[in-house]
């Protein structure tokens, strides 16, 4: 009886009782590549683990959140280096805040450290820098005018 090959569909395959399957003479024995098989149990765990971590991951996704000091709503951000920061809704010019205190959202939501920009540009602030629950900021007058913003929201 002549059967086709299950792995690559062609002609002339023989029927493997091992394997419980036909296969031709090349998908019989295939190439060696040098590594070492893989156990079964082996990829099951790291599957397990990387599913565990994708719906952690998932879970904590960036989105508009309350801030647990004073209640105002602000947008969670991943940072480059893989922490978290709460960034105030809306941007302000460059030009009234203080370097340090400067943000970007990259297209990927990645909150990305702003060092240098450019006159005309626009930047986005820490809550922490604007939270009505810590003291006025004395330093800029539009994070003072944003903390005041947020102050008012609170009562």
């Amino acid at each position: 009886m002549d059967f086709r090959c299950a792995a690559c569909d062609g002609p002339g395959a023989r029927w493997d009782a091992g394997r419980r399957t036909a296969l031709c003479t090349r998908c019989e024995h295939p190439t060696r590549s040098g590594r070492d098989p893989v156990r079964l149990g082996d990829i099951l765990t790291a599957t397990g683990d990387a599913l565990t971590f994708a719906t952690r991951t998932a879970a904590a996704a960036p989105g508009s959140v309350a801030c647990r000091e004073c209640g105002s709503s602000a947008e969670r951000h991943r940072t480059v280096h893989g922490r978290w920061i709460l960034i105030e809704p809306g941007a302000l010019a460059v030009t009234t805040v203080p370097v340090g205190h400067r943000w970007r959202i990259a297209g990927d939501g990645t909150a990305v450290h702003l060092r240098s920009a450019a006159p005309s540009d626009t930047c986005r602030v820490s809550h922490v820098d604007v939270c009505p629950a810590r003291p006025a900021p004395a330093h800029s007058p539009a994070l003072h005018a944003v903390w005041r913003r947020n102050a008012r929201q609170g009562v």
